[in-house]
């Protein structure tokens, strides 16, 4: 993670540094059930047309893991992608 997002670290106590490092941790936590929970809505509504049965039709299953597929390679591309943009962009030091 960029340091300039937070300005300099190293002079917090040691006790507002474990805050801050719990405080990133449950954003990344949040930010990753999110993700998760917009990739099964979307697979589900794009896939799922009944409710014949308790479990997926081959069509179906075959549709939900093509979906998963694009979501997933999308979001790590942009992932990438952004990472790239942030090692490019100066750091105002």
């Amino acid at each position: 993670m960029d340091k300039s997002m937070f300005g300099d670290v190293e002079s917090l106590a040691e006790e507002d540094k474990i805050r801050m490092s719990t405080m990133i941790d449950q954003l990344q936590i949040r930010d990753s059930l999110r993700m998760y929970n917009a990739l099964v809505e979307r697979c589900f509504t794009d896939c799922v047309d009944t409710f014949r049965r308790k479990s997926l039709d081959k069509q179906e299953e075959s549709c939900v893991r093509r979906c998963a597929e694009k979501f997933l390679k999308h979001s790590m591309r942009v992932g990438m992608r952004f990472a790239e943009l942030n090692q490019g962009a100066p750091t105002p030091d």
